[in-house]
């Protein structure tokens, strides 16, 4: 098929929905090529892009969505000035991409709609990226190198196979925008609390039962999505508990009635043990734990209509005892007065 010039304003080339089997840039002036800034291939019938698009030298824009493009070419590694790609729904990979991607300049990047089981690691070398889509593809996992993508404001993954949120994660610190939905997530790490400008956290359809107490923590939280998730359905009070060991017993005591000690007065492994304590929650009790601790689940009322479960840890089984004559009971009656009540705007449970 002869191409045509679509319509175009200032810097703009339009050759989208025309059923292209093939794009040819011979039919385009040189001045139109250099003075082009948007570029639309989307809808068309395209199974490679040509090396030719480099000649495109001052493009920002490129939208080469729904064709058939099962690989992206070395050519695209020489738009110096390229800031956004929309690439979704077509028939790339994580062996897709030329080997020099993480070379470009890029601020939005979609991926949408592909067959990615892996995010490539050129990805995690776009350090100016700050909106990164890959949904709807095969996402196993979400690689540590996430954390390289300092300047990330949102980040979507919804519709993966993804069974679990790193906790590199929470080294992003713009990311503002969450989106994990429809993937197999079991838990939320407490490590998410560091994300002091998350404002939208989507996990709806997911497989989770409880949130970690430390959420209360994201102060900028305005929405929070949950429905579709074992938590909605059917709260969990499990709680498991192994009676401590000598040492963990030592331990605390030692921590707990604040015995003074020097380090020459105790064997080495027992100094580094001490400290790891970790200080029970309950504000009614003084104790510590190391590793034996009792998982509890708390309920919290975040708009005055929805009482969601969080888990926290709680040294012994005395603490959370509803019994009123232990000085150390009562853990439900810990005040979440802290928490405002317009905290979040909208929770999405059902």
């Amino acid at each position: 098929m002869e191409i045509h010039e679509g319509a175009a304003g200032d810097g703009v080339l339009d050759y989208s929905r025309l059923s292209l089997n093939t794009f040819s840039v011979d039919s385009i002036s040189d001045e139109r090529k250099r003075d082009a800034k948007q570029l639309y291939l989307n809808h068309n019938r395209l199974d490679s892009l040509p090396s030719s698009v480099s000649l495109f030298c001052n493009l920002e824009f490129l939208d080469i969505s729904n064709n058939r493009l099962t690989s992206i070419c070395e050519g695209i590694t020489r738009l110096t000035k390229l800031k956004t790609l929309i690439a979704k729904n077509n028939r790339l990979d994580e062996f897709s991409l030329p080997k020099e991607f993480g070379s470009l300049q890029l601020e939005v990047l979609n991926f949408g709609g592909n067959r990615f089981e892996e995010i490539p690691l050129q990805c995690m070398k776009l350090l100016r990226l700050q909106s990164l889509s890959i949904g709807g593809n095969r996402l196993k996992s979400i690689p540590a190198e996430i954390e390289n993508l300092t300047s990330l404001e949102m980040l979507y993954l919804g519709g993966n196979l993804i069974s679990a949120i790193p906790p590199e994660v929470a080294n992003l610190p713009y990311l503002s925008y969450l989106v994990l939905c429809d993937n197999r997530i079991q838990s939320v790490p407490p490590q998410l609390t560091r994300l002091y400008s998350l404002r939208s956290l989507s996990l709806h359809n997911n497989l989770l039962t409880y949130l970690p107490r430390e959420i209360l923590s994201l102060v900028h939280l305005q929405e929070l999505s949950l429905r579709g998730n074992p938590l909605v359905v059917r709260f969990v009070k499990e709680m498991t508990y192994d009676p401590p060991s000598l040492l963990e017993l030592s331990g605390r005591t030692i921590k707990s009635r604040n015995i003074p000690y020097f380090p020459h007065e105790l064997p080495s492994n027992l100094l580094r043990y001490l400290d790891l304590a970790s200080k029970c929650p309950n504000p009614k009790c003084a104790g510590v734990y190391f590793d034996s601790c009792v998982r509890h689940i708390k309920f919290v009322d975040f708009c005055g209509k929805y009482r969601l479960p969080l888990m926290h840890y709680l040294c012994s089984p005395e603490c959370t005892s509803p019994c009123s004559s232990n000085p150390q009971s009562d853990a439900e009656s810990e005040d979440e007065s802290s928490v405002p009540a317009d905290r979040l705007q909208r929770v999405l449970l059902g």
